[in-house]
């Protein structure tokens, strides 16, 4: 069911906002996202410049209006949590709202780790109990969208024998794999999951009437006694594979659908090619708005300078220092530093933790990006030295590849984290 901006003024009359949990899961171990993954989780990778991917599930929550929120995490966390101690902690100004981590631990009751989606969320019950709320709001840490949430919770209460609700995405048939499939019935009801279909034919008799399919978003709205109970099992781990198939054979389980931009940020293909829709004239998704914005870490770091360089169609973050450079169709993370003829093309170079020795008298190679560089179709990763003369093309095509400085997956090179690549290195 779609709801239109004015809708959400009855969310207020039949909800307190302060019955409702948010739960944003912090994801396993990221295989895909290697080498971005090796000493940070998903959702504590850079995201469009400034950001963290986290900061996109928090947003959304909090600007709509839900602001008590635990997020799980598990696989390297210490980046993550320490972004989110950084940026939301002081983030309360009302006594009962908060940000908080919740990482996974072993207690009398259960010496093993968080094995799933499901099982995240019920080793974490008694946190949840203690907060005593009505309805639980489930969020992935590592996706991409902009979307009222109080519009999901309207749907869900509108009918009072609701036990679940599932966002979903429309989606053409050339997206299906590796994606949950939802078939609904009358009203919106959810009939069947797919959970990451393999062939066509497996979901061929999910297909709407427009031709697309309905994807689950890994988006939910439990009544919380409902939760309680799904979770008794201990032996279904995962919500898409065990615990909502499952549910609907006993429970009415609600599909919203949700028709706006929305992205799964599981491989490099997909972070690299999400980051840089953001430098379209019309991104798909949108940083700009005012009553919506997506909140991150406050620095107190200068204006960018840009000296005779040329910028086309570009995201430059604050603190970045340009040097008679081009830099096109691209993203420049915080405090980056990009010198004299260089040229960047179709890339996203991430920000600098600290100002780096841009001088190059003492022989060693300084942070940021040398001179006279041309870089095409590459993710740099943050707090990497970056020679003169660098090029960084790759010039035979390679879709997967690997050496001591750079690795290349779906055909995009990435440059890990703290890398150092000497001068006249080419790719």
């Amino acid at each position: 069911m779609r709801f239109q901006e004015d809708s959400i003024e009855c969310v207020d009359i039949i909800l307190k906002k302060e019955e409702v949990l948010t739960i944003i899961l912090g994801g396993g171990k990221g295989t895909r996202l290697l080498p971005l993954t090796e000493k940070r989780s998903k959702p504590a990778v850079s995201f469009g410049g400034k950001y963290r991917l986290i900061d996109i599930p928090i947003s959304n929550s909090l600007n709509s209006g839900f602001d008590k929120i635990f997020i799980l995490t598990q696989f390297n966390s210490y980046s993550l949590n320490r972004h989110i101690h950084r940026t939301y902690a002081s983030n309360s100004i009302h006594q009962k709202s908060f940000v908080e981590i919740i990482a996974a631990e072993q207690t009398v009751s259960s010496d093993h780790w968080f094995e799933g989606t499901a099982d995240a969320v019920r080793k974490v019950l008694p946190y949840i109990r203690q907060q005593r709320p009505k309805y639980v709001l489930i969020l992935s840490g590592d996706q991409l969208y902009n979307m009222d949430l109080a519009h999901f919770m309207q749907s869900h209460l509108m009918d009072p024998d609701t036990q679940i609700s599932v966002a979903c995405n429309s989606i053409p048939e050339d997206r299906i794999y590796g994606l949950g499939i939802v078939k609904t019935g009358v009203g919106g009801v959810t009939n069947e999951f797919v959970e990451k279909p393999t062939d066509l034919s497996q979901v061929e008799h999910c297909r709407a009437e427009d031709g697309n399919f309905l994807a689950n978003m890994g988006i939910y709205i439990f009544n919380t006694n409902t939760l309680v109970e799904v979770l008794e099992d201990k032996s279904m781990a995962d919500f898409g594979k065990e615990i909502l198939p499952n549910a609907i054979r006993e429970r009415k389980v609600k599909a919203f659908v949700y028709d706006g931009y929305w992205e799964d940020i599981g491989t490099i293909k997909a972070f690299y090619e999400a980051n840089l829709m953001l430098t379209d004239a019309f991104p798909k998704f949108n940083l700009y708005l005012e009553k919506t914005p997506i909140f991150t870490r406050a620095r107190s770091l200068p204006p960018t300078k840009i000296n005779n360089a040329i910028v086309n169609q570009a995201l430059i973050s604050e603190g970045t220092i340009l040097n008679q450079c081009e830099v096109h169709r691209s993203i420049i993370g915080v405090r980056q530093f990009v010198d004299a003829g260089s040229r960047i093309y179709d890339s996203i170079i991430m920000g600098i933790d600290h100002y780096g020795y841009f001088d190059r008298k003492s022989g060693k190679i300084p942070i940021g990006i040398g001179q006279n560089c041309e870089i095409r179709k590459t993710i740099v990763d943050k707090d990497c030295a970056i020679g003169a003369g660098v090029r960084l093309l790759n010039l035979e095509n390679h879709m997967e590849y690997e050496d001591e400085f750079v690795r290349i997956r779906d055909g995009i090179i990435v440059v890990p984290r703290h890398t150092t690549i000497p001068d006249g290195y080419t790719i």
